[in-house]
């Protein structure tokens, strides 16, 4: 057997075999634990899908890393850079952030390389702003076909509109479309068939979403103005039809009913009465009944109704504590002003003068004023000599050779038409014109006729939504709204 080393015992073969292995390994390089070493990072690139971005837009950039032969080295770790932060940012994923309009160079650096890529960062301008609306009102219709609507008015915060039609019946305009049935048919308790006569106001109480409670005025068969208590249903465009009778007041003639029910910025409710007859027999200046009158009670919290202790005439023995202002011919439409509480009043005249009266709410919006009627008509004596001591004169009148029967109606407080803000509308039966007056220190100023506004027919009153927008409503049955022309 040949010897491998002279003198010394032989190495045996297995064991050489695993020091050559080990000499090799050492050779090639190898490490403690005998695995290779991963290739280098030797580039970075980064991409991008669009080389620009809105601001407030955001934008997904994508690194890769490779080695010196330019393959792909997956699985590598990325730090995010931007060169301008007020221009863009970028998230720890690459995701970029239009912030303001500029440049940015966004960089991804694995193991101390770096690739970078230039972002443009772009302002869009905002669209142009809608074009102001336009300061000319004109009308818009809204309903036809109505039989003679003589108001219009709706809940608070409610967007129907309900139409009292003189015959008995009050109409819903829901989502601009009018409704086949009725929200309330009295016709077989009304007396409409009569000039003035009929269903004539309508008010919902302020707790009308929760209550349901509203309040009509008209005509019975017997001649009486009755003011009476109904509730909505479980459906909220039919009203349930049992009556509950608030206030009864009879009268001597067929003639000037009056009409408007409404509350006040207080919450009490407020009724016009006319004097009752063509003949006015003193009525107007008596607080010994309630007719040629405004009277003001609660219906929130008695039954039928309590009296406000604050009412001007509830100390006088000799007085119906419920008139709160009186010397009225024909109170057919009132109205506060919802911004400030001011009253405004037109009265129907008799033979030559048609008037708009006006209380401020600091002077007590009509507590215990009396108007003149039938001393007084207009600004003029019904009779040589009165005596106008303590007599309220209105702020506006005009002839019978303008016209015949005012038409009261509001101060727009709406927000479709800037322009008309705090003017008081108001127009002529007769001859349908539409004017408007504004009131500065107790003073009608800016008289304005509106021809635009004329609704070609007779207009029998105007309405206020819940909005305050304004309505117009004609006896050949029409509904207008006052709208941008």
């Amino acid at each position: 057997m040949p010897r491998y080393f002279s003198g010394r015992r032989a190495t045996p073969p297995v064991r050489l075999y695993f020091f050559i292995l080990a000499a090799l390994g050492t050779a090639c390089g190898s490490d403690e634990g005998g695995d290779l070493q991963p290739p280098a990072v030797a580039a970075v690139t980064v991409t991008a899908p669009a080389a620009t971005v809105e601001v407030g837009q955001t934008l997904q950039l994508t690194a890769n890393a490779s080695d010196a032969a330019g393959a792909t080295l997956p699985d590598r770790a990325f730090g995010w850079t931007t060169s301008a932060a007020a221009v863009a940012s970028v998230s720890s994923s690459g995701l970029v952030t239009g912030l303001s309009a500029g440049q940015a160079v966004i960089s991804a650096v694995s193991e101390g390389v770096t690739g970078s890529v230039p972002i443009s960062v772009t302002q869009v301008p905002p669209p142009p702003p809608p074009p102001p609306p336009s300061a000319t009102p004109g009308l818009q219709e809204i309903a036809t076909g109505l039989a003679t609507p003589l108001y219009l008015t709706s809940p608070p915060g409610d967007d129907r509109l309900f139409v009292v039609e003189k015959g008995g019946v009050i109409r819903v305009i829901k989502d601009g479309a009018l409704l086949d049935g009725p929200f309330l048919d009295i016709t077989s308790q009304v007396r409409s068939t009569e000039g003035e006569a009929g269903l004539l106001g309508l008010a919902f109480l302020p707790d009308y979403a929760t209550s349901g409670r509203f309040v009509v005025h008209y005509t019975d068969f017997s001649g009486a103005s009755r003011i009476s208590m109904f509730r909505a249903s479980a459906d909220p465009d039919r009203a349930d039809p049992a009556e509950s009778l608030v206030l009864e007041v009879t009268r001597p003639g067929r003639a000037h009913f009056g009409g408007q029910l409404l509350f006040g910025p207080d919450g009490m409710l407020y009724i016009g009465l006319g004097d009752g007859d063509d003949s006015d027999g003193g009525r107007g200046q008596s607080l010994s009944e309630l007719l040629g009158s405004v009277l003001r009670i609660d219906v929130t919290s008695g039954t039928p109704y309590v009296v406000p202790p604050d009412n001007p005439f509830v100390a006088n023995p000799d007085a119906r504590p419920e008139i709160w202002s009186y010397g009225l011919r024909n109170p057919w439409r009132f109205s506060f002003d919802r911004a400030n509480g001011d009253l405004y009043l037109s009265d129907v005249g008799e033979s030559q003068w048609e008037e708009v009266n006006f209380a401020s709410a600091a002077e007590g919006a009509g507590r215990g004023i009396n108007y003149g009627w039938s001393l007084m008509e207009g600004r003029h004596c019904s009779q040589e000599g009165c005596d106008q001591t303590g007599i309220t004169l209105p702020v506006l009148e005009y002839g019978h050779n303008d016209g015949c029967s005012i038409t009261g109606g509001y101060v727009y407080r709406g927000t479709a038409l800037p322009a008309l803000q705090g003017k008081y509308f108001y127009s002529d039966f007769c001859t349908g014109f539409v004017r408007s007056i504004r009131m500065e220190g107790g003073v009608a100023v800016e008289q304005t006729d509106w021809p635009a506004l004329e609704p070609g027919g007779l207009v029998t009153s105007f309405g206020e939504d819940a909005a305050g927008e304004l309505y117009l409503l004609t006896r050949q049955g029409g509904v207008y709204k006052i709208v941008p022309k």
